[in-house]
């Protein structure tokens, strides 16, 4: 019997490891590329997954949020807040105390020279006054040498002017030019100088006056009468030391409520049923003690004026703690010899 070739099988297992040896050879690195393939899409899907959860999580805060919808902090709420309460009081009471010292004339709320003087006067004039203000200086206002020497005895004497509505044009100029040659002005620079704004203008002539000059007594004069100006410092030194002290020709009278009308109050309604002015001293000639006046300057940003200064200072008087001294010198129509005024 013939035998097979034992070659033949050699080889055949031969060819076989070779084949083994091969797919073996190709099949590993396969196997690491799928692996980090899966270590891969592991990771990636983990980064997918959790930036899917923090969309959810912002989602469900934003519509959270705007659901709610915010709440309005008030000032007294924010101060509760803040545990200031106590102190927001405090500070109110020690303002109030405040203005209250100084509208009874304990605290100077002017400059002060260490010696008080008797009386500011203000006389009210215009741009269109030039030779009514020559005329005063000529007969009972002192000019010069003769008016500083007036002051030295305690008594300022100023003519009182606000500013052109045209700041800086020819009446704002000529205005300046009196003053530098005759220094008997103060003028009012936040006043606008116009007819319809004297009653604003009052406010500012007294609070200017206070701020600065320390007297005992502070007055407005209208530019239509003749001073007897000794007679006026002699009533001024009988009243002193009069605190709280409002002196002039007292008055009321009907308020005029038809428009067109000489003195028409456009607010005569606020005036009463009877629409009767309350007791004012007359606008030609006021005189307010230290103490008014200042008065007058601590609270000028929310005093109400009405048509007239005088009827304006008469509503102010009212709300304080004022003596009402009717003096009828002071009244410029009459005919004693003793007058302190008399209509130009």
């Amino acid at each position: 019997m013939e035998t097979l070739p034992t070659t033949t099988v050699s080889s055949c297992k031969s060819e076989r490891r070779g084949r083994s040896s091969k797919y073996q050879n190709t099949s590993k690195p396969s196997v690491i590329m799928a692996f980090f393939s899966c270590v891969a899409w592991l990771y990636v899907a983990g980064r997918l997954w959790q930036d899917s959860e923090n969309r959810v999580i912002l989602n469900n805060m934003l519509k959270k949020n705007y659901d709610q919808k915010p709440k309005v902090l008030t000032v007294d709420d924010k101060l509760m807040v803040l545990g200031c309460k106590d102190l927001e009081r405090k500070i109110v009471e020690t303002e109030m105390e405040l203005t209250l010292a100084k509208s009874q004339g304990y605290l100077k709320s002017g400059p002060s020279s260490g010696k008080s003087l008797l009386a500011v006067i203000g006389v009210y004039t215009g741009f269109g006054s030039h030779l009514r203000r020559n005329s005063f200086r000529g007969s009972w206002m002192p000019q010069g040498d003769a008016l500083k020497k007036l002051e030295e005895r305690g008594v300022v004497i100023r003519f009182v002017i606000g500013r052109s509505p045209n700041r800086g044009d020819s009446l704002d100029r000529k205005i300046d030019e009196e003053d530098r040659a005759r220094n008997d002005f103060l003028i009012l620079e936040n006043h606008e100088e116009a007819q319809e704004e004297l009653p604003k203008k009052v406010k500012f002539f007294f609070s200017a006056a206070v701020q600065n000059w320390d007297a005992e007594f502070y007055i407005k004069v209208d530019d239509n009468i003749d001073l007897d100006l000794e007679g006026l410092i002699g009533l001024l030194e009988s009243r002193r030391g009069q605190d709280a002290s409002y002196i002039g020709c007292m008055k009321s009278g009907e308020v005029v409520a038809q428009e067109g009308g000489q003195w028409y109050e456009p607010e005569w309604w606020k005036l009463g049923d009877e629409k009767s002015y309350f007791r004012h001293a007359a606008g030609s000639l006021i005189i307010l003690s230290k103490n008014l006046a200042q008065y007058i300057n601590i609270n000028s940003g929310s005093l109400k004026t009405y048509a007239f200064d005088d009827t304006s200072i008469g509503s102010w008087m009212i709300g304080v703690q004022a003596t009402y001294i009717d003096d009828n010198r002071l009244c410029c129509s009459s005919i004693r010899q003793d007058k302190v005024c008399s209509v130009a």
